[in-house]
């Protein structure tokens, strides 16, 4: 299996590795995994969630290990498997599935978007879904069944409190915001709001956000409407590298700070927004983080 495929900045691509929980197909984005490794002995923490299979430690670095099957209600049995190692928003966690398939190259256009129906903000854990031939493959919310698991690991929501300044007048600068996640983009604007940012524009991905920023391009109405873009970076249609990359393309546009918020924010993926010209990124669990650097960067804009 190649895991060593390079994408360019910027593209709308993605790789995902597709592995199997039973008869069942799933994704995880290659960025957030770190390696593949056969099942572990783990040790069980006592009244810990019943998702937490336990921890290991593979060269000196505590794991903890989650059961997707128990997370996801499929039917356990005597498969050993393999452990997923990932990292994002700033955690190492292992996921034990059942076997790994391989890794696709796919367009964020590909992925199709799964509707309310399966995928409400209380309780869905699918971001998307492939289909490949003859089957589908559901990409999993990785971050949310973290988060529901240890909610502390989430938006640190309480830290907004220390960047409410009554000296400070925010309700004059719009706020572009690209995120999927129903429950997420509900947190951060809340959290923006409660900050004074009230004039905010929410799109569930790029090409939305894309879409607005043209419409107000062509209206002459860009600066009015956006002072500063916040972007995830794993989205259907188009994802935050490429509105990135459109953005700072642009004469008009590339005056606009552009803030990449997400849970990737890693060594690699900090390179590439770098060469994109993003202006700042954070990962997720950095809210109170994302005002000041709003505050930062709008401070030092000119929309002339």
């Amino acid at each position: 299996m190649d895991t060593n495929i390079l994408l360019e900045s910027g593209t709308n691509e993605l790789e995902v590795l597709e592995f199997a929980l039973g008869q069942n197909h799933y994704g995880i984005n290659v960025s957030k995994i770190k390696e593949i490794l056969s099942y572990q002995p783990v040790t069980p923490i006592p009244n810990a969630n019943p998702c937490v299979e336990g921890v290991f430690m593979p060269r000196d670095l505590m794991i903890t290990v989650i059961n997707l099957k128990r997370c996801i209600g499929i039917e356990e049995d005597e498969n050993k498997g393999l452990f997923i190692i990932t990292n994002f928003n700033k955690l190492n966690i292992a996921f034990h599935v059942d076997e790994v398939i391989g890794i696709h190259r796919v367009s964020w256009e590909d992925i199709i978007k799964p509707d309310a129906t399966i995928n409400s903000s209380e309780t869905g854990v699918s971001t998307g879904v492939i289909k490949m031939d003859d089957k589908l493959i559901i990409i999993l919310d990785f971050e949310k069944i973290v988060t529901d698991i240890s909610p502390e690991t989430g938006l640190k929501v309480s830290d907004i409190d220390a960047y409410i300044d009554a000296n400070r007048d925010r309700s004059d600068n719009p706020i572009l915001i690209a995120e999927d996640s129903p429950l997420l983009s509900k947190l951060i604007t809340d959290c923006l709001k409660k900050s004074g940012y009230t004039r905010q524009i929410v799109t569930m991905n790029g090409q939305e956000a894309w879409d607005k920023i043209c419409e107000f391009k062509k209206a002459g109405t860009l600066y009015k409407n956006v002072h500063c873009i916040i972007t995830d970076i794993e989205m259907p249609l188009m994802d935050g590298h490429r509105l990135t990359k459109l953005a700072k393309e642009d004469e008009q546009i590339k005056k606009i700070p552009v803030v990449i918020f997400s849970s990737l924010v890693n060594e690699e993926m900090r390179r590439k927004g770098e060469e994109l010209g993003a202006d700042a990124q954070l990962t997720k669990p950095e809210i109170g983080n994302l005002v000041e650097a709003i505050d930062r960067l709008i401070d030092t804009s000119s929309f002339d």
